[in-house]
């Protein structure tokens, strides 16, 4: 369930219960509107029973177990039936009212409980009201209990001693004595109609306003003044009608105090006549009902408005709950504008960030194409060459950049493949120590029998680095550098993260530094897009976000700590792998961009202007035959003619027709035809597994020459081959 919760009682039978073998199921998946009902139920001061579901599963409170008797605790979330199959009879014409959305009230209801050697008399005034379901259907019932024993006592001695005084006529101070004594803070009174005395108890008095040492010396009419306007003609009738047929007298009604507050009071007394029938005396207690009135409203509230309540999340549950309801709806806004100035802050931080390094990239791209366009003009042509290298460098970062934004993202696309990461960290090792710089001592500690794992072998190179280089910025004057591997298994509580963690297997790939560490304010941004305290020009503040999205896009997870003076230590987890796939090892890359042979044919199919001439233009260069379409409708009738096509190079996020669509229309009229993906960035691109079938490739925006030439040659050539 949750903190709400707080009874000890309910959290200890809570803990015994197996909740998966009963009615309810596990406490986590129980729907809003039961876990608000049992909310109410435990933390009213009132005895009340929550009964839920088909089965009528029984949930109820302290004030409840007290009344139980030694049918507690058993019956805690059990069916009612089996717990009380002596009351069969009682509850089912009460359940099937209840379930059709009708309340019942009894008042003074007899039960015999047992107890131990022996067995209990009670009288109780009993509600059952429906509850709702999110749906608006009766799930349940609830009922509150009002222990009223000693007010029926109370009645009963008072009754017996109006009949003992119309036999022996004893002196009525003296029986308002002993009732007093008998109601143990009821509020009592004594009418003698004929002489028209009306005699009450303190407590009596004070409900109704009167001070003490005029009790007796008022009429009637005199505690009428403190009733609400609205009940005063309806009360004065009552009494009337109970006089007038010497009956008994039972009546709810409200008193208005001198500072306006409302108090409600529950009346029971009974008129005696003289041997000639007339009307004598009128004797009866009353009971302040105010806390049960106002949890009688709150649930009826409750009821009313379950949908709405669920649906805001936040609502007074009463008004006994209304300050704090009010409290907690005030966090919740002061929460929801915290998370909306923190949402603010990253994106302004996110868009400065990417404005500033795009805006030096391309002040070096368009720079250095403006000066080549005027040495040309000039006649100049061989000087050029230094701003050519300028700004494919400069386009290189934008590129990088943009990769880095995908990383943290999570929608770039992973190449997964069943990878040892033991042998990727030795074959590391070497890169890392021309890294770290000769200051720092470098410890690799590798795990024996590490798991394999499926990811993208260049993303968890790139991760790996950029956590070296942190660690290398962060001992400027020298220290102790680990790189451990281990097998991890996590249950959800090892690791704090902002994401759920999955119970599972996990190989621990950590970074360790002994160096400058990082303050709580500091680490609380760490993964912070663009957030980095490296000077200006030093680091772009996208290494631990990048390497937090990858690990979450992986499965896995990142976590770090961190103490100022004392080092950092950043792990990432990453999902074992349980295929038998044999390990796979990087291809070695091709170094010229290979030619076509036979004359193969490619069919291009490119919205983007400016990017379909750039590949026509490779494509020519390469001695390929290209044929090219903008879009896919465009494309298809190329496929379905008797053009020879050999691979299908096709963006992705086509405008209608997707390029995932033509592949799957162009491989029903050529089975087997190759296609090769080209994307800057599209949601179902972003992990290959599930996205490309055999003969399928993918390749990323912005690629090289080289790149390009290489797979197409690759793709055609395996087709050959088959």
């Amino acid at each position: 369930m949750s903190a709400a919760f707080s009874t000890e009682s309910f959290a200890t039978l809570a803990q015994r219960l197996d909740w998966k073998r009963n009615p309810l199921g596990e406490m986590a998946h129980w729907p809003q509107s039961l876990r608000t009902c049992a909310q109410v139920v435990m933390n009213s001061p009132m005895p009340m029973l929550l009964l839920w579901g088909a089965q009528l599963t029984q949930l109820y409170n302290d004030g409840f177990a007290r009344l139980a008797g030694d049918k507690h605790p058993a019956a805690f979330g059990q069916s009612v039936h089996e717990c009380w199959p002596e009351y069969r009879e009682f509850i089912e014409p009460i359940l099937k009212d209840v379930f059709q959305g009708q309340s019942h009230t009894y008042i003074d209801q007899y039960f015999l409980l047992p107890d131990q050697q022996h067995a209990t008399e009670l009288w109780l005034d009993l509600t059952f009201s429906p509850v709702c379901d999110e749906q608006g259907r009766v799930a349940g019932l609830l009922m509150m209990a009002v222990k009223t024993s000693r007010r029926r006592r109370t009645a009963i001695k008072l009754r017996q001693r109006s009949l003992a005084s119309r036999r022996a006529q004893h002196d009525s101070e003296e029986r308002l004595q002993l009732a007093l004594t008998a109601t143990n803070g009821l509020g009592t009174w004594d009418w003698n109609i004929d002489q028209d005395l009306f005699v009450t108890d303190n407590r009596f008095a004070q409900m109704h306003g009167i001070a003490p040492q005029l009790s007796g010396q008022l009429p009637i009419s005199a505690y009428m003044q403190s009733v609400h306007p609205e009940d005063r003609a309806l009360l004065i009738h009552a009494i009337k009608g109970c006089v007038s047929r010497n009956a008994e007298f039972s009546h709810e009604y409200r008193l208005l105090g001198a500072d306006n507050r409302l108090r409600w009071i529950f009346a029971h007394g009974r008129c005696f006549s003289a041997q000639d029938g007339r009307a004598q005396r009128f004797m009866g207690a009353a009971l302040d009902i105010t806390e049960r009135k106002k949890t009688e409203q709150a649930l009826l509230h409750l009821n009313e408005t379950l949908e709405e309540r669920v649906a805001e999340r936040t609502q007074a549950l009463a008004e006994a709950n209304q300050q704090l309801q009010c409290e907690m709806l005030e966090r919740e806004r002061a929460e929801d504008a915290l998370r909306h100035a923190q949402k603010m802050e990253a994106v302004g931080q996110l868009t400065g960030g990417i404005a500033h390094d795009f805006n030096n990239m391309l002040t070096g791209i368009i720079g250095s194409l403006d000066l080549m366009k005027r040495y040309i003009a000039a006649g100049r042509s061989a000087e050029v060459g230094r701003f050519t290298d300028a700004a494919v460098s400069s386009a290189q970062r934008a590129a990088a950049l943009t990769h880095r934004l995908l990383a943290f993202s999570r929608r770039q696309s992973l190449d997964r493949k069943p990878l040892d990461p033991n042998h990727l960290v030795s074959s590391l090792e070497e890169l890392f120590r021309r890294t770290k710089g000769a200051h720092i001592e470098l410890c690799v500690e590798l795990g024996k029998d590490i798991w394999t794992v499926n990811t993208d072998t260049s993303q968890l190179e790139s991760a790996l680095l950029n956590l070296i280089i942190n660690a290398r910025d962060a001992m400027p004057e020298g220290g102790k550098l680990v790189v451990r591997t281990e097998n991890s298994y996590l249950d959800g509580s090892d690791i704090s993260t902002l994401e759920p963690v999955r119970a599972g297997d996990y190989v621990m790939l950590e970074v360790r530094d002994n160096g400058a560490g990082m303050t709580p304010q500091i680490l609380a941004k760490a993964f912070d897009p663009f957030f980095t305290t490296k000077p200006i020009g030093q680091g772009t503040g996208l290494g631990l976000s990048m390497i937090y999205g990858f690990a979450q896009q992986s499965g896995g997870h990142v976590s770090i700590s961190s103490e100022s003076g004392r080092g950092t230590c950043v792990r990432l987890y990453l999902p074992r792998h349980h295929s038998l796939e044999q390990v796979a090892r990087k291809p070695s890359p091709s170094v010229d961009a290979p030619c076509a042979i036979a004359g193969e044919c490619v069919l291009l199919v490119e919205d983007d202007p400016t990017v379909r001439a750039l590949v026509l233009n490779v494509l020519d260069e390469l001695g390929y035959t290209a044929h090219q379409a903008g879009d896919a409708k465009t494309a298809l009738p190329l496929l379905e003619s008797s053009l020879r096509i050999d691979l299908l190079v096709t963006d992705v996020g086509l405008p209608g027709m997707n390029g995932r669509q033509l592949a799957e229309i162009a491989r029903q009229h050529r089975p087997g035809l190759s296609v090769l993906f080209m994307t800057g960035y599209t949601e179902n691109a972003a992990e290959r597994q599930g996205f490309l079938d055999d003969g399928m490739d993918m390749i990323g925006k912005p690629f090289s020459i080289e790149r390009l030439a290489t797979m197409i040659r690759n793709m055609i050539t395996v087709k050959t081959q088959a």
